[in-house]
């Protein structure tokens, strides 16, 4: 996300959409944790606390009516780049027994909307990461 290639908009829309995402996941009950971790491997948008379980969440954003696009571009090959950071987090911390998942935060922003559209997919797929390469 902080690629200097990437447009200064794309970049203002992006972390303008992840302090929504967060806002919307406190009320919820969520302990962020930390935001824009990175690893020479790449970024992890949010990473939080629901009761016991940590919570590596995706955050994706798009100016259409519907999130149909946005939650499409956390294809395969995004969900093996996002438990391979995961691990890394995991790694670095230790946190080897913990019960994690992955959740998708999709923000919808139509035209002329001051506030977006939420839609927050819990669980939203499985690691590709085995329980072997932990340790």
């Amino acid at each position: 996300m902080n690629s200097p290639r990437m447009p200064w908009w794309r970049r203002w829309f992006g972390r303008r959409s992840e302090r929504h995402a967060e806002q919307f996941l406190r009320k919820k009950g969520f302990r962020i944790l930390t935001r824009n971790w990175s690893c020479p491997l790449g970024e992890l948008d949010l990473i939080a606390r629901q009761g016991n379980v940590l919570v590596f969440v995706e955050v994706r954003s798009t100016s259409h009516e519907t999130a149909e696009s946005a939650i499409e571009s956390v294809n395969p090959s995004k969900q093996r780049q996002l438990s391979r950071l995961a691990l890394a987090f995991m790694k670095q911390y230790r946190l080897f027994d913990v019960t994690a998942r992955f959740d998708v935060v999709v923000l919808a922003w139509p035209a002329e909307a001051k506030q977006p559209v939420i839609q927050h997919f819990e669980n939203a797929f499985e690691s590709t990461i085995s329980r072997s390469m932990m340790g």
